[in-house]
């Protein structure tokens, strides 16, 4: 009777948090909710006696591709407008789609009929002497190995096409080269200078190079005017004075 009432309880918020992954107009929102409708079919796999796939759905989906879809939602700039204006004009395709599989799905299920066993092996026991993860592994790696190998090939294929078509060539960031690093002498990078106490920028020649893409300033574009022509900043201005006077 718990497990029953168990069942139907988990099984209404999974459907409510399905419905709300789809309709929600808050992408971060829509992850939230995938996470809650994780946990619900995880309690309904342990009411079915499979621990290990409730474990595995929380571990794995819960605790990894939940949590990368909320990073990779937030780190996006997700305009909410634009995509309602998506929704808004492809939404009669959309409803004829849905027309078409409502359909499909009643024709399917009108000619469906259960078997008169299927009430007895729907909730079939665990074999004798073996733990649920075992006979699982038994099944998976022995009679569906070739399917199961073949499914982490088309992952493994999605995964490399992804890769491929977000890739972005950028021109602009600075990469490492590491022929230029080896390739570089001791005379290109260091400069023995003697400076002596006191001493200013203007009067040693050394410069600050600006980052580039940046504007100088005019303080800074007067200083080093006046060190790239030997110091002749301020002490010009004193045999000018001096013939003033």
């Amino acid at each position: 009777m718990i497990a029953t009432i168990g069942f139907y309880v988990f099984a209404v918020i999974l459907l409510i948090s399905a419905v709300m992954v789809v309709s929600a107009r808050n992408p971060v929102h829509s992850v939230l909710f995938l996470i809650v409708a994780f946990f619900n079919a995880a309690a309904l796999f342990l009411i079915a006696g499979a621990e290990f796939l409730a474990m595995i759905l929380v571990i794995v989906y819960v605790g990894a591709v939940a949590v990368l879809f909320m990073f990779v939602v937030m780190m996006l700039d997700v305009n909410i407008a634009e995509v309602r204006e998506g929704l808004q004009r492809y939404a009669p395709v959309g409803g004829v789609v849905g027309l078409i599989l409502l359909a499909e799905l009643a024709l399917v299920l009108g000619g469906w009929h259960f078997h008169p066993q299927a009430a007895t092996l729907r909730l079939s026991p665990t074999p004798a002497g073996i733990s649920n993860t075992a006979a699982l592994g038994n099944i998976l790696y022995t009679r569906y190995i070739l399917l199961f190998q073949a499914a982490g090939l088309i992952l493994l294929v999605a995964m490399i096409g992804a890769i491929v078509l977000t890739l972005r060539d950028r021109r602009a960031v600075r990469r490492q080269s590491i022929a230029r690093q080896v390739a570089r002498q001791k005379a290109e990078t260091l400069a023995m200078v003697e400076v002596r106490l006191g001493a200013g920028m203007a009067e040693t020649g050394i410069l600050v190079p600006l980052p580039e893409g940046e504007p100088e300033e005019e303080p800074a574009h007067a200083a080093s005017h006046g060190a790239t022509h030997g110091g002749h900043g301020e002490d010009a201005a004193l045999p000018h004075a001096a013939e003033g006077h």
